[in-house]
């Protein structure tokens, strides 16, 4: 990825803001680190560059640990056994489907394809949420569910390239706002860190619908 002065300028903003609250709250290496790596991540998906899945991959263990210190079981087997290594399959199908400015091809689906996303999410989390309750100090399972499902699917339609998966984000990112807030009434570990890095991704999922909206535009004017 070529690295231009605006690249720079994020790059430093967000290591500084992450070091710092990192500092504030007691929590530097794990929650820092969870903070930067969730930034970064979202930034670089958000202007279409493959070297978000590098980031994505260290948030993905690193949430997926403190996932595990939380009893938030369902959290930790997604990001640690489906989300990461969906970052690395993400970045050979990005890295196949570039244009000459190294930015990834946007996509876009019907109304079907919306309506199947949707069903699959409720499902999946109904049946997951279910499956969790049976698991002993499991903390807040249905929402865990919901969250990873939506999660899941986002994941899945950013590595095909579809712009709607920002708008299924955006909605995740509501769920786990809400988990994260139960968990920091809590006072559990790193939930501090685990709430601003999902403000984070809120902000730059705003961005990303924005961004890939526009894109989705051009791609499809090019065509025609």
């Amino acid at each position: 990825m070529k690295i231009n002065k605006r690249n720079w300028i994020v790059i430093i903003l967000s290591f500084v803001f992450s070091a710092v609250l990192g500092i504030l709250s007691h929590d530097l290496i794990i929650g820092g680190l969870i903070l930067f790596t969730s930034i970064m991540n979202s930034y670089l998906a958000s202007i279409g560059k493959k070297a978000n899945y590098i980031t994505g991959f260290i948030s993905c263990l690193l949430t997926g640990y403190v996932s595990l210190k939380n009893n938030l079981y369902g959290l930790f087997f997604f990001y640690i056994f489906i989300f990461a290594p969906f970052q690395i399959y993400g970045f050979i199908n990005w890295k196949n489907n570039e244009d000459e400015n190294s930015n990834v091809i946007v996509r876009g689906f019907t109304l079907k394809n919306s309506i199947m996303i949707i069903l699959s999410c409720i499902i999946g989390s109904f049946v997951l949420g279910y499956l969790l309750t049976l698991i002993p100090n499991q903390n807040l399972a249905f929402l865990d569910a919901s969250s990873n499902c939506i999660n899941l699917c986002g994941v899945i339609l950013m590595i095909l390239r579809f712009k709607e998966s920002w708008w299924v984000w955006l909605f995740n990112n509501i769920i786990d706002l809400i988990i994260w807030i139960i968990m920091l009434v809590n006072n559990g570990p790193s939930s501090w860190m685990m709430l601003l890095s999902s403000l984070a991704y809120l902000l730059i999922n705003i961005y990303g619908i924005i961004k890939w909206s526009i894109e989705a535009k051009k791609n499809k004017s090019n065509k025609e």
